[in-house]
């Protein structure tokens, strides 16, 4: 299933840049960046869970905030991209 992740952290302080950067490292290690706090993730349902109990660990409830959307297994025709950062197939081959 597609799952889009955003994310907003308070910063005013260097505790919330560190709760940002290993947000943002979870992140990364599960779905591709599509915008500078929001990022696609192709996960099957245990990942997901695994993801979230993380994400879940980092955040200061307080003062942070993650919305989470399900675009589910049929996503294809529910994401229509315009402008800068072509967008990519998150099921395709993987270039390193």
């Amino acid at each position: 299933m597609l799952v889009l992740i955003t994310y907003d952290v308070s910063t005013e302080d260097k505790a919330g840049a560190r709760r940002l950067r290993r947000i943002a490292r979870i992140c990364t290690n599960k779905g591709q960046r599509v915008q500078k706090s929001v990022f696609e993730c192709s996960l099957d349902w245990s990942q997901w869970l695994d993801m979230r109990r993380q994400l879940e660990g980092e955040i200061d409830p307080e003062k942070d905030s993650l919305r989470f959307y399900f675009l589910g297994n049929n996503w294809k025709g529910r994401i229509e991209h315009i402008g800068a950062n072509a967008s990519y197939d998150p099921e395709g081959p993987l270039i390193v």
